[in-house]
C-alpha cells in the first residue's frame, strides 16, 4: 500500500454501496483521479461536507486496486458556499467541472494546467466581481487552448493572414478571411470578436466595457466550438443563464427627453373657500375635489348578483310565512278537488 498527497478541486460524486461515495477529483500533480470516500454518506462522517463539488481540498489517499482511497481531507477554499446561493454562479461553475472532467479524460496524467484554470474560474465565481458568463467563457477558451483547440480570432484559421476578419467557421477553428471563408461561415460583429481575443488575453478592462449583444454572441460562438471539438453536448451548458449585467450607477445613461411619455398638466385645486361653500350633500368626500374631472357614475347593478338598483321586488309566495309546513305547501300548491275535471 502506497499513501500520496495532493491539492485537488472536486468535480462530481457518485454513490457507492449504502454509505460510501466515488469521488471525482483533478489534483495538481496525479492529473485526474477517482478514488473512494468511505462512509461519508453517514451522519456522522469525519470529512463527508469536505468532498463535495466545487471544493479545492489537501487529500490523502492510499492506492487500491481499481480505486484509490481517501483517508485524509483538509479544505482549502469552500467555494461552494458562495457559488451555490446564485444561479447564475452555479450553473457557470457546473459548466466549469464538467468540461474539465471531459477534456482530462485519461486518469494518472498530469494537467498542472487545466488544474490551475479550474481552482482560478471557481475563485473568480465564488468572489462574484465579474459576470459569470465571461468568466466561463473565458475559462473555456483557455481549456480549448489547453487541448490544441485554441481558436484563431485575431488571424485567418486557415492561411494566418492577420485581421481582423469578418467571418467565422466553426469547423475551420475560428475567423477566416475572404478567400478562406468555407460555405456555412457566420458574419459576427467587430465587437464580438474583440470580446474573444480580450477573454483570451486577460483583457478584463475590455470584456468587461463589451455590450451585452457581443456576449451573447461570442457565448454561442465558444459554446459551438467546445462542443464541436468535444463531439457531444455538455449537459450544464444550456443551463447557465445569460442574463445582461445591471449598468453601474456612475456610468448609467440618462434617458433621452423624447423617451417621456407627454402628460397632462393637472388642474389647480380650487380654493378651500369655495369647496367650503358648497352645500354638505354636495361634498361626497372629505377630500378635496379636483376641476376637470367629472364624477364616477354611481353602479347601477349589483356587483354579484346583477340586479339593477331600484327594481321591483318580487312579492314572496304565501307559504313562506305560513307556520304549519303542510299549509304553507297547499297555500302554493293547492290540490284540486278529485270530482273536478283536469283543465289539461
Amino acid at each position: 500500500m502506497s499513501l500520496y498527497r495532493d491539492t485537488a478541486v472536486v468535480l462530481r460524486v457518485q454513490k457507492l454501496g449504502e454509505a460510501d461515495r466515488i469521488i471525482t477529483l483533478i489534483t495538481q500533480r496525479h492529473g485526474k483521479v477517482r478514488a473512494v470516500a468511505k462512509g461519508v454518506r453517514r451522519t456522522g462522517s469525519r470529512f463527508g461536507a469536505r468532498v463535495e463539488p466545487f471544493a479545492h481540498v489537501d487529500l490523502q489517499l492510499y492506492t487500491g486496486r481499481t480505486l484509490d482511497v481517501i483517508t485524509q481531507v483538509q479544505t482549502i477554499d469552500a467555494f461552494g458556499a458562495s457559488i451555490v446561493g446564485d444561479y447564475q454562479r452555479y450553473t457557470a461553475g457546473c459548466a466549469v467541472l464538467e468540461t474539465a472532467d471531459r477534456l482530462s479524460a485519461e486518469e494518472g496524467e498530469p494537467v498542472v494546467r487545466l488544474y490551475l484554470l479550474v481552482a482560478g474560474a471557481l475563485r473568480a465565481l465564488a468572489a462574484g466581481e465579474r459576470d459569470a458568463t465571461l468568466v466561463l467563457d473565458a475559462f473555456l477558451l483557455r481549456a480549448m487552448a489547453f487541448a490544441g483547440w485554441a481558436p484563431a480570432v485575431s488571424e485567418c484559421a486557415r492561411c494566418s493572414v492577420p485581421g481582423p476578419h469578418r467571418a467565422f467557421s466553426v469547423p475551420a477553428g475560428g475567423a477566416v478571411c475572404p478567400g478562406c471563408r468555407p460555405p456555412g461561415s457566420t458574419s459576427p460583429a467587430g465587437e464580438t470578436l474583440l470580446l474573444l481575443d480580450a477573454l483570451m488575453r486577460g483583457d478584463w478592462p475590455s470584456a468587461d466595457a463589451a455590450a451585452p449583444p457581443a456576449r451573447r454572441e461570442g457565448s454561442g460562438l465558444v459554446a459551438a466550438l467546445l462542443q464541436w471539438h468535444l463531439e457531444r453536448q455538455l449537459r450544464s451548458l444550456p443551463l447557465v443563464e445569460r442574463r445582461a449585467p445591471a449598468p453601474h450607477p456612475a456610468t448609467r445613461a440618462l434617458p433621452r427627453p423624447d423617451r417621456h411619455l407627454t402628460a397632462e398638466p393637472e388642474p389647480p385645486e380650487p380654493p378651500e373657500s369655495e369647496w367650503l361653500a358648497q352645500p354638505a350633500s354636495d361634498r361626497t368626500s372629505t377630500l378635496r375635489p379636483t376641476e376637470g374631472r367629472p364624477p364616477e357614475p354611481a353602479p347601477r347593478t349589483h356587483p354579484d348578483s346583477g340586479v339593477e338598483f331600484g327594481a321591483d321586488i318580487p312579492p314572496e309566495p304565501a307559504w313562506l310565512g305560513h307556520p304549519d309546513p303542510d299549509e304553507r305547501f297547499e297555500a302554493e300548491f293547492p290540490v284540486p278537488d278529485p270530482g273536478e275535471e283536469d283543465p289539461r
